[in-house]
């Protein structure tokens, strides 16, 4: 076993691995809506560039999900995901063709399904009950590195120009896929493989169904918004390159945070449910206040709010959805979450595009307001009241029901 791979490393790297992956994935997807408009494309070509990354996830995390619990071949998974976001970086580089860039975006959202065997082999190194915990700690180093690829990308399109945000996402692939390379493979000796009984479990499970329904509705609020138009939205109050990615630094950092915090500590002291209706009110409210906001700095706040929100319920939805399952099922039932919420990211861009062209970008972000404050109602009738205490089994050992 190297260095790297013995038991007090294993964890630090899997995060500087994460961290590479989403800042080599990030460097691009907050600028991809200007981006578009900037070659000549509409508000629906937008739309579209934007949802492809969505609709290529959704229609691959299921099968990578299955296989994953098939083979238990996750760290390969992981290693093909990063080599696909470096590849996407110089294809975007070489081309201006809006077919390509849509194939491109696609081939996006594939790198992208692969966060599937992030959050499972990740989760393995953990307990079973502190399912939580892990995903609030991945979800950390997910959302840091979106916020440093962004940075990195308004450091590079300011200075260099939009190509340069590709090449810099595409050496960063590269780095995380170098390092891919000594994740530790866990997977216990008896540990079964997923059979179709077991895949029908998953499917029509009520739990996992009813949290990848409100999942879509966040993600739905997410492209259409911070990775979709509100840059767009920005750039009409006078945003330069950098102000944008200052904008998504704005959206995002709230986002680690409150990840970080809600999966390890407040679900224990408030209960999950009251958190996820928590976290869709701010999203709904502050997305309906971005029409009415005429300063950019007040536009960073409305974000920044709505962004919290978005790391308090979507962190628990994730770690709601696995921690109820078997080993044996934990990355096919986590494909199908993410297959489902990738609808969202589909749907939101496409939908805020055909709005913005038919009517106006303020319709839109009304529309989706509205739907963030139902999404908390939706929520609240949902989710089971749980709140996760730890309590003592056998000589001191705790677990969190």
């Amino acid at each position: 076993m190297s260095f790297f791979q013995s038991s007090p490393y294993r964890i630090p790297l899997f995060c500087a691995v994460t961290m590479l992956f989403w800042m080599s994935m990030y460097t691009s997807v907050p600028i991809m809506a200007p981006y578009t408009e900037y070659l000549g494309g509409s508000h629906q070509m937008a739309g579209w560039v934007v949802g492809m990354y969505g609709i290529s996830q959704m229609l691959l995390r299921i099968p990578v999900g299955i296989m994953s619990d098939r083979f238990h071949k996750r760290k390969l998974f992981i290693t093909f995901g990063l080599l696909f976001t470096a590849i996407t970086g110089l294809g975007l580089w070489v081309t201006k063709d809006f077919t390509w860039i849509l194939i491109l975006r696609a081939l996006a959202g594939a790198a992208a399904a692969t966060w599937v065997d992030f959050t499972v082999l990740f989760t393995s190194y953990y307990k079973h009950e502190e399912s939580t915990k892990a995903i609030g700690t991945i979800s950390f180093f997910n959302s840091l590195g979106q916020v440093a690829g962004i940075l990195a990308a308004g450091w590079a399109a300011d200075g260099l120009g939009w190509e340069a945000v590709f090449i810099l996402g595409a050496i960063l692939g590269l780095l995380g896929m170098a390092g891919s390379f000594f994740l530790i493979e866990k997977v216990e000796a008896d540990a079964p493989r997923i059979t179709l009984r077991g895949i029908g479990e998953v499917a029509t499970d009520r739990t996992l169904l009813f949290v990848s329904l409100l999942a879509i509705l966040s993600q739905v609020l997410l492209f259409a918004t911070v990775f979709g138009f509100t840059p767009v939205y920005a750039t009409e109050l006078g945003a330069d390159k950098f102000t944008l990615s200052l904008l998504s630094l704005f959206a995002n950092v709230p986002v680690a945070v409150a990840s970080l915090f809600s999966g390890r500590r407040w679900s224990t002291k408030y209960g999950e449910k009251r958190l996820v209706v928590i976290g869709f009110l701010l999203m709904g409210i502050f997305t309906f206040t971005v029409p009415f906001t005429h300063h950019l700095w007040l536009l960073m706040v409305t974000q920044a709010i709505a962004g919290f929100g978005r790391g308090l319920s979507f962190t628990l939805l994730m770690g709601m959805s696995i921690k109820h399952m078997p080993a044996d099922k934990r990355a096919t039932a986590m494909g199908f979450f993410q297959a489902i919420y990738g609808l969202g990211m589909f749907v939101g861009p496409v939908l805020m595009g055909i709005i913005g062209d038919w009517f106006s970008l303020n319709e839109g972000f009304l529309v989706l307001g509205v739907l963030g404050v139902v999404s908390g109602g939706l929520a609240q009738w949902f989710v089971r009241s749980t709140r996760t205490r730890p309590q003592a089994v056998g000589g001191g050992t705790t677990i969190t029901k």
